[in-house]
């Protein structure tokens, strides 16, 4: 949790989604290099089977979270909202969040919040995030309301080729996403605004892992976060794309020496490699800096 009690989110480069039907998958996940799982109750589970899946990822949880896997789930719509038999399933200790399918708007994420508000406290939903993917076209176009909910540390942008999002909007999807720019630029912009993690994805073409480079590397210009994955291989090329290169990290540290030195000198400001430097960029060089550093302690636990 943070000082103002809000729910802390510990940002994620990588969310892979593994489906609930398949446990044999879930048990390959602690060797993945996926920053987070989100194990799947709706698409990706035959109707006949979600019960089964349920108990199955209900189960699944606190194993996964024993051994340090950060465990979201995706949980599924019913004809008045969200499945609350999903909700109050996966309630248990080691679950991170939940992830909210084809939000119609924010009150469908306040209805979430408050069955979770709700649930008895032994069942950690104090602490119980959610991120809403915003697959309809009215959620995207409400997508600052939709980031403002407490509880929701995360948005997702879903601009798919042929999924629910473009059926709704109605674009054409393609590999360089013209069509999908704007609406990309304004889920950053309002999850920003909101003080929360805007999330890109998803690339469905599987073993195009060039593609997915390239699609990964504008989100991340554009001012995403991280990226709901479809599958394992996808994890290490999206990783490096979010991560400071080496010499972007050398270049940051000179930035903040450069400044620092000028500082002695009596200046507020420095060129450094032909670039202006003051304040505010130091500012910036620093808190890459710091979240380099503690990702680097993270992988040494």
């Amino acid at each position: 949790m943070n000082k103002d009690g809000s729910i802390y989110f510990k940002p994620a480069r990588t969310l892979l989604f593994v489906p609930g039907n398949k446990e044999s998958w879930m048990e390959k996940v602690v060797g993945y290099s996926s920053d987070a799982v989100i194990l799947d109750l709706e698409d990706s589970v035959p109707p006949n089977m979600k019960e089964a899946a349920r108990d199955t990822v209900a189960s699944k949880i606190p194993v996964l979270a024993a051994a340090g896997v950060r465990v979201f789930v995706r949980i599924n719509r019913d004809g008045e909202g969200y499945d609350t038999h999903d909700i109050r399933a996966c309630a248990v200790s080691g679950l991170e969040g939940l992830v909210l399918p084809k939000p119609d708007g924010p009150e469908d994420i306040q209805h979430v919040s408050q069955i979770l508000n709700s649930l008895d406290s032994p069942n950690g939903s104090s602490k119980i995030s959610l991120i809403p993917t915003l697959e309809t076209a009215r959620s995207l176009y409400f997508a600052y309301e939709c980031s403002l909910p407490e509880r929701v540390v995360a948005v997702f942008g879903a601009v798919a080729k042929d999924a629910d999002g473009s059926r709704s909007v109605g674009y054409q999807w393609t590999a360089d996403g013209a069509e999908t720019l704007h609406l990309r630029s304004h889920v950053v912009l309002a999850a920003r605004a909101a003080g929360k993690m805007p999330l890109g994805g998803l690339w469905q073409q599987v073993r195009d892992l060039d593609g997915l480079r390239a699609s990964a590397q504008i989100n991340r210009n554009l001012g995403m976060s991280g990226e709901m994955i479809i599958h394992p291989s996808h994890a290490d090329v999206v990783n490096q794309v979010y991560s400071p290169s080496p010499q972007e990290l050398s270049y940051y540290r000179g930035v903040v020496a450069a400044y620092e030195k000028a500082l002695t000198l009596g200046r507020a400001s420095v060129v450094y490699e032909g670039d202006h430097i003051d304040l505010a960029h130091v500012q910036t060089a620093r808190v890459l800096l710091e979240m380099d550093a503690s990702s680097q302690k993270e992988a040494r636990k």
